[in-house]
C-alpha cells in the first residue's frame, strides 16, 4: 500500500479572470479554501505573471509538496481550447515552482458543483462570485485527494 506522501497540496482552479486556490491538510484528507488571485494577463511571455508568482509564494509559505491544477475536460473526455490554455498555464507554473511537482486533475463540473454548494448555503450574487473560484479549487483538490486515497487502498 503506497500511502500519499505527507505534506500539504495546493489545488488551483484557473479561470479567465481569477485563480482560486485551495489547500489540503498535511495528511491529504481535507481541502479548504485559501485565496483568490487575479490573473495577470499582461505579463510578458518570458516573465512570471503576478498570479503564478503568488501561487509560488503560497507554496513556500505553506510548504506545499505538490500543486494540483484543474484541467477542464469536456463531458465526453475530450480536450478543447480551454484545456490547451490550462496545460500552458500549468507548464508555466511548473517552471516557476521549481522542484514542486505540478499535476493536472480532471475538473469536469467542479465550478458547477461549487456554485450549487454555495447556493445551497445561501451564498449568491457578488458574494458567490468572490468565492466560487476558491470553492472550485476545493472541489478539484478534494476529488484528487479522494482518488489518490482510493488508489492506495
Amino acid at each position: 500500500m503506497n500511502a500519499l506522501p505527507r505534506g500539504r497540496r495546493l489545488g488551483v482552479d484557473v479561470g479567465k479572470v481569477r485563480v482560486g486556490v485551495a489547500i489540503s491538510d498535511p495528511d491529504g484528507i481535507l481541502a479548504t479554501p485559501l485565496v483568490t488571485v487575479f490573473r495577470d494577463q499582461g505579463a510578458a511571455v518570458d516573465s512570471v505573471p503576478a498570479d503564478i508568482a503568488e501561487i509560488v509564494r503560497l507554496v513556500g509559505q505553506h510548504e506545499a509538496v505538490q500543486i494540483v491544477v484543474g484541467l477542464p475536460v469536456r463531458l465526453d473526455g475530450s480536450e478543447g481550447s480551454a484545456a490547451i490554455d490550462i496545460r500552458a498555464y500549468a507548464e508555466r507554473l511548473a517552471r516557476a515552482a521549481g522542484q514542486v511537482p505540478v499535476v493536472l486533475a480532471d475538473e469536469r463540473m467542479s465550478t458547477v458543483v461549487a456554485t450549487r454548494r454555495l447556493a445551497e448555503r445561501g451564498v449568491r450574487g457578488k458574494r458567490q462570485r468572490a468565492v466560487v473560484d476558491q470553492a472550485a479549487a476545493v472541489e478539484i483538490l478534494q476529488s484528487w485527494l479522494d482518488a489518490q486515497r482510493r488508489q492506495t487502498r
